[in-house]
């Protein structure tokens, strides 16, 4: 990161001293992407319907969450705000969405080869088009909200190790309002999901990255192979049909393949080797 970029923006005006400290800036962000998620999931949910719509609204969620982070984080930070540069974003969001799609398509293949999954055959090609464009808005609010804002926070006070776990440890726990949600499920999430999201971020600064590997992974998962993603039943469905088969270990049961055994190995793994490299790279604080 260069000085230039990583330099103080001089404001005119900087937020109120009640804002300045850590815990009320924390808070403050919080509130405002959490009122994001509520306003928009239902948004991108209706609007996935019809795959124009779908598209439409992931794409404008996405603008306007990055929008009011840049907005936001400059003002309440009197700083830029490279973790969301323009420079970096189609090359690692790119490679991300390649490394979600990649690592679900491995825990796939491992249920297929304990058979704890099951492809009926073909769903609908506008529907995994619809199904790109909600996961792309919802990926994109979820990874400000728990890297962007939580992570990085936490971070600037207590260090890498104590944000990755309080953000994998959040991330996970209010997967437990989903639907089909269990405490297995949520510890699962929590583990192939937030730690994974947050040492993506930590190796690269960027959170481009882990924007791309939750939106490849979800995709991946609803879109191509429809799959249930983290006990929601929201999603319109994919381009193919399947459902889970044997013992919930291996299968996910009714919360989907994020609670197999497998997942939970596959992220760990990746996230293990992505904290390597952000050690490695003295990017883990």
């Amino acid at each position: 990161m260069s000085n230039e970029t990583a330099a103080a923006v001089p404001t005119r005006s900087g937020p109120p001293r009640w804002l300045r400290p850590l815990g009320a800036r924390l808070a403050f962000l919080l509130v405002v992407f959490v009122a994001f998620e509520a306003i928009f999931t239902p948004l991108l949910t209706t609007a996935a319907r019809n795959p124009v719509t779908g598209i439409l609204a992931g794409v404008a969620t996405m603008g306007a969450a990055l929008f009011a982070y840049a907005k936001l984080v400059s003002w309440l930070e009197e700083r830029r705000t490279p973790e969301i540069s323009r420079t970096t974003l189609r090359p690692q969001l790119i490679r991300g969405t390649l490394i979600g799609v990649g690592l679900f398509c491995a825990t796939l293949a491992l249920m297929f080869m304990t058979n704890a999954y099951r492809l009926h055959g073909g769903g609908s090609f506008w529907h995994m088009v619809g199904t790109f464009g909600m996961m792309l808005g919802v990926a994109t609010i979820e990874e400000l909200l728990f890297r962007g804002v939580l992570f990085r926070i936490v971070e600037e006070r207590w260090g890498s190790l104590v944000a990755l776990i309080t953000s994998g440890v959040v991330f996970g726990g209010l997967h437990l309002l989903n639907p089909a949600a269990t405490i297995w499920g949520a510890v699962a999430i929590a583990i192939e999901g937030g730690l994974l999201a947050g040492a993506a971020y930590a190796a690269t600064r960027s959170l481009w990255l882990p924007i791309g590997i939750h939106l490849g992974w979800n995709f991946a998962e609803s879109g191509i192979f429809g799959a249930t993603v983290s006990g929601s039943d929201t999603t319109v469905g994919g381009l193919f049909t399947g459902t889970p088969h044997g013992l919930d270990i291996f299968s996910g049961g009714a919360f989907g393949p994020e609670a197999s055994i497998w997942a939970v190995l596959v992220g760990g793994i990746a996230a293990y080797l992505l904290v390597r490299k952000a050690r490695k790279q003295g990017n883990w604080r």
